[in-house]
């Protein structure tokens, strides 16, 4: 419970839904951005509403892109392939 002499919370920011694709794209961006000095530094409130706003900016960029490039390497057949290939340049010749 909010004690009374508490601040009234901050309003929790756009909607993701309003946001034009480049405010959007920048919202995610200074999101990520700022994402490990907020969690390192920040209190358990600023960190609870990074994560929010983090995760609503992101369902909603995955709604409007659902066909977003993916690079084969952010994969985990990706990833396997350049551990194997690690593995492979590691061995003796």
């Amino acid at each position: 419970m909010r004690h009374p002499d508490a601040p009234h919370p901050r309003p929790e920011g756009i909607s993701p839904h309003a946001l034009g694709n480049d405010t959007l794209l920048h919202e995610l961006e200074q999101l990520h951005r700022t994402r490990h000095e907020t969690f390192l530094y920040g209190s358990e409130d600023a960190l609870k509403r990074h994560t929010l706003r983090t995760g609503q900016l992101e369902a909603e960029y995955l709604h409007r892109f659902p066909n977003r490039l993916i690079t084969a390497g952010r994969t985990r057949a990706g990833a396997r392939a350049r551990e194997a290939a690690a593995r492979v340049e590691s061995l003796p010749e």
